[in-house]
């Protein structure tokens, strides 16, 4: 395989003429510079130099060998700077994967500041509502990075970073009995009826296990699959509504009530390893925005202290 001295070798002793001028801008040694040569010759089992005075002359196979090691070299050149500038988090692209709820009112507004800042960063961004689906593609290395609600448990070779908290809340629909009040107990919500997710949501599993340990056993009208749905069919007026606050998106035409007491969940960023630096960079910039709630949505939630505040949920954390 022929070594980029060689070709540095090569190009240098063509733009000089010299073995001698060629070692000085190379910073090596005449000798150094005539193996490098040398060793090109043994390669390509040709010629490449004429050596006739003082100086030298390429022979047609090195001239011909000339554009491509000149390429060579840029290329190798260009792959150091692009290494380089990714090292240092300043360009390259992310692979990043999201629950369904979190692209829009987590990730999009930090994305967009980048796009708008630094066009050196490219995005793609994957959402599923399924905790396995997001680990095994970041298991698979198919992203980078997944953003998820914590989870009970996660595997050793895994980084796991505490990177906002979200609110879970109760849509309604603006005229629900539920709607009156400025925060509701989960107590009050059994025996009504409720828009629930689909076996395929992984927030079934959490939203189920809370509605249980509390002794709340509402009345499912519906079930669906996409977790920005759920507040949108149940303020038609179907039923109520347990989502993250993530989930509600600007002008929802419904109601949005804290729960007393106030129901967090714990958002991760979950990496493969320690995040790279232009990783790291994007985690720090989504710890210090957090999720982005609406003003509108903001000003319905429950902010005097008499709702209470529980970080978690009523029995632990929510899923995805």
């Amino acid at each position: 395989m022929v070594s980029l001295r060689a070709l540095e070798s090569l190009v240098a002793v063509a733009d000089h003429g010299s073995i001698t001028r060629a070692a000085e801008a190379l910073h090596s040694s005449q000798p150094a510079v005539s193996q490098q040569l040398a060793a090109l010759e043994r390669e390509t089992r040709t010629q490449l130099f004429v050596r006739e005075g003082r100086g030298v002359r390429l022979t047609p196979a090195g001239r011909a060998a000339l554009s491509d090691a000149r390429r060579a070299l840029d290329a190798a050149a260009a792959a150091v700077r692009s290494a380089r500038v990714v090292g240092e988090g300043a360009s390259g692209s992310l692979r990043l994967a999201c629950a369904q709820s979190l692209s829009v009112a987590f990730l999009a507004p930090v994305i967009q500041r980048w796009l708008r800042t630094d066009s050196a960063v490219k995005f793609t961004v994957r959402e599923s509502t399924s905790m396995d689906v997001l680990m095994q593609v970041l298991d698979d290395d198919e992203v980078d990075v997944t953003f998820v609600a914590a989870p009970t448990s996660v595997p050793d070779r895994f980084t796991v970073i505490p990177v906002a908290e979200e609110e879970v809340v109760l849509t309604t629909a603006p005229d629900h009995f539920l709607a009156k009040q400025s925060a509701v107990r989960l107590d009050q919500l059994d025996g009504v009826p409720i828009v629930h997710f689909a076996p395929e949501n992984g927030l079934i599993s959490w939203l189920d296990y809370s509605l249980a340990e509390a002794g709340v056993r509402p009345d499912p009208v519906m079930r669906t699959a996409v977790t920005a749905s759920a507040p949108q069919l149940a303020a038609t007026g179907l039923g109520v509504a347990i989502t993250p606050i993530s989930a509600v998106g600007e002008g929802f035409p419904g109601a949005v009530r804290s729960f007393s007491p106030r129901w967090f969940r714990q958002l991760v960023a979950i990496t493969p390893a320690a995040p790279d630096p232009l990783t790291a960079r994007f985690i720090g910039e989504l710890r210090m925005r957090g999720v982005h709630v609406p003003t509108e949505i903001r000003r319905q939630l429950a902010t005097d202290h008499s709702a209470g505040d529980e970080r978690g949920r009523p029995d632990g954390q929510p899923g995805n």
